[in-house]
This record gives C-alpha cells, sequence and structure tokens, in this order.
C-alpha cells in the first residue's frame, strides 16, 4: 500500500489498481475527478459513513475476486469495520451524481448491484 501523498490509500489486485479515500472531501475528489466513467466504484451500504473505493479498470473486464477484495476494503474502511458481514454497493462510476448542494462525499446512486463481504483492510 502507498499514497504518496495522494488523497486515497492505493492497492494492488491481480494487476488492478484499487484507490480507497481518506476522508470526505477525498472521497469526493476520488469518484469525481480521478474516477474515469468506466471504472468500478465501491462504498459500504445502507447509508454507512466510510471511504469511497475506486477499481481502475482502464475498460477492461475486471474478475471477481478483484470485486470483493475491493468490497473487503470498502468494508474495512468504513464504520462497519467490526461487522462479521458488510453489504457493499459497487457500480460502474458513471453512475455516481453528487446531489445538488450535498455535503462532502454524499453521493447518490443510479443504479448499483451489492455484495456481502467480511471486512479486510
Amino acid at each position: 500500500m502507498a499514497s504518496n501523498g495522494r488523497p486515497y490509500r492505493t492497492f494492488e489486485v491481480e494487476g488492478f489498481e484499487i484507490f480507497v479515500g481518506k476522508g470526505e472531501d477525498d472521497n469526493d475528489h476520488l469518484t469525481f475527478d480521478v474516477a474515469e466513467p468506466h471504472d468500478i466504484w465501491l462504498h459500504a451500504g445502507g447509508g454507512t459513513p466510510g471511504s469511497h473505493v475506486v477499481i481502475r479498470t482502464r475498460g477492461e473486464e475486471v474478475s471477481p475476486t478483484v470485486v470483493i477484495r475491493a468490497a473487503s476494503l470498502a468494508a474495512w474502511y468504513s464504520k462497519a469495520r467490526s461487522a462479521k458481514l458488510v453489504d457493499v454497493h459497487w457500480c460502474k462510476a458513471s453512475d455516481v451524481s453528487k446531489p445538488r448542494g450535498a455535503p462532502a462525499g454524499l453521493v447518490e446512486l443510479a443504479r448499483f448491484k451489492n455484495v456481502k463481504v467480511a471486512p479486510r483492510g
């Protein structure tokens, strides 16, 4: 894991970079400035506060293993970290939007899938 002064943590799984936001403003930056439309975006579900997570896909198909690992990071870097299993929502970054006037870190999803994972850092 290396962050090199960036507002997000970086992991690598099966050749894919996974970015994990460090705070509310950093989450917005990651989601709306760093993520590309075809990247995969993840976040703990159920309104649970936590980091935004992005898998940089470069337009390639991502294996379920990579999605599960990224989801486990989203669960770990959330307020649900102590739970045995956490619902994590995931979608294309292009399906994430910012409601007008919403505070930093708050987003809306046009559509998403759900996966239940154990938190793992």
